[in-house]
């Protein structure tokens, strides 16, 4: 009954995710539903003390990366520089490789280090001049950045910095390049296939007539210049948001040690407040390059910026307020359905798995589209089973540098299920719908799935690491 209880309310949220309805309003409702059915005293204690406080905690240290995100991908809109990027890119690999453009220029900024959700906010709106000039659906975008910037990049590639290839290494005492031919493989696996999915999508489309289309929500505004600014002017932003992520991730631990404590008080009478450098260098890097960006833009195209800076952002902020709490919401459902008894009953029987690379694989994989979150579910699972998982491994000489690269891409396989924070932001930013659009993410998500266990066989079969 337990495991029916946590189901019935994933079963729901997905439903209600699926249908266009608020998930800032049903994630808490799912979640307390099931909380209700399972101990009915520990509603309202779980509201406050888990939902909201994890809820508000992932505001806490994301909204900033979100608002400023929302800013930059704004002003590369009204600057011109989209669609001066998009004239380049089509002059370069022509109209009918649209959707690779895209997915190279995501896979760029995430390997890069660029928050994925930053990703979303930058590239939609040359995406949607691009798929534009080249009459391409618009329902197409969201899966073209989603191949790009929640796949290959996230958890296959040897060294990528994103969050799901960092958790596997306090696990497994291994590091970000581990396991560089199994990642490598499944990330040339991930993009053929996704690319080829895509596009026979693409052809689709048009052998039925149908082109962008007309009434779009969240269209991105038309540029007003006089003229289009050149091409390398244009990706400057992009490029010092990544060499500044890049470089800050690896200067800040040197500027303010393992930990740092400040007095909020100018009198001194108040604690001095302690924190962890380590756990917050990531977002101030991302901030920090992101205000660079944002300053780039400004400098080299003040003149059409001004004319609506404005009207831009207060929609800019509009959509961070959304995007934010969207996954925030998403954040403290995965909380509450991890804290119930339901869940543990899920986590238990996914070690009965007999082979430890697929033990791991399905039980990731599995907790990551419950939770729906990547590094949610992958971090449930290796707190829980991380043990486990390396004796089985030891046991059957399996190296860890390969048990971190299968936990990491599993992580990434089944948790774009539709009530994923980053698939909702994703729709919301591109003002589409699941039901327009979730069918192309859904498919690269059984792509993405089918790569780790290509890769578990890549290894069986031939050794490589």
């Amino acid at each position: 009954m337990a495991f029916l209880i946590v189901l019935a309310a994933l079963v729901f949220l997905m439903l209600v995710a699926y249908r266009g309805y608020s998930v800032i309003l049903f994630a808490p409702v799912a979640a307390l539903g099931a909380v209700l059915l399972t101990d009915p005293a520990l509603v309202a204690p779980m509201f406050t003390g888990l939902f909201m406080d994890r809820m508000v905690g992932f505001l806490k240290l994301y909204f900033p990366v979100f608002l400023l995100g929302a800013v930059f991908g704004k002003l590369i809109e009204i600057s011109g520089f989209s669609r001066a990027i998009v004239a380049a890119t089509i002059g370069l690999v022509g109209r009918s490789r649209a959707m690779l453009s895209i997915v190279l220029v995501c896979a760029l900024l995430t390997y890069g280090g660029v928050s994925l959700f930053v990703v979303v906010f930058a590239v939609y709106p040359f995406a949607a001049e691009l798929f534009r000039q080249s009459d391409i659906p618009k329902r197409l975008i969201p899966g073209t950045i989603a191949l790009g910037a929640f796949t290959f990049t996230m958890d296959a590639l040897p060294g990528t910095p994103q969050i799901q290839n960092v958790i596997p290494t306090t696990f497994f005492q291994t590091t970000t390049w581990a396991a560089p031919w199994l990642g490598t493989l499944g990330a040339v696996f991930i993009l053929v296939v996704g690319l080829a999915y895509l596009d026979w999508r693409r052809r689709a489309a048009a052998a039925a007539g149908e082109g962008y289309g007309a009434g779009h929500g969240n269209e991105p505004a038309p540029f007003e210049g006089d003229r289009l600014a050149p091409a390398w002017l244009a990706l400057l932003p992009l490029l010092v948001v990544g060499a500044a992520n890049f470089a800050l991730t690896r200067l800040i631990p040197h500027w303010y040690g393992a930990t740092h404590s400040f007095s909020p008080s100018v009198v001194g009478t108040a604690a001095p407040i302690t924190q962890e450098v380590a756990k917050l260098t990531a977002i101030w890097a991302v901030e920090g390059a992101l205000l660079l960006g944002i300053a780039c833009v400004l400098a080299s195209a003040w003149r059409p910026i001004v004319r609506t800076f404005a009207d831009g952002s207060r929609h800019a902020v509009g959509g961070a307020l959304l995007a934010s709490m969207n996954t925030a919401s998403e954040y403290g459902f995965g909380a509450v359905i991890a804290a119930l008894p339901g869940f543990r009953v899920v986590a238990d029987a996914l070690q009965a798995v007999p082979n430890p690379l697929v033990n791991q694989a399905v039980s990731v994989t599995a907790l990551a589209g419950i939770t729906g979150s990547a590094s949610g579910g992958m971090s449930i699972a290796l707190a829980a089973m991380a043990d486990t998982f390396v004796r089985n491994a030891q046991a059957a000489g399996i190296p860890l540098e390969v048990l971190h690269r299968v936990a990491a891409m599993a992580s990434g396989g089944m948790d774009t299920l539709p009530h994923n924070g980053a698939v909702i932001t994703l729709l919301a930013v591109t003002g589409l719908t699941h039901r327009q659009s979730y069918r192309d993410i859904f498919a690269i998500t059984l792509i993405k799935t089918l790569a780790v266990f290509v890769v578990i066989a890549l290894f069986y079969a031939s050794g490589l690491v």
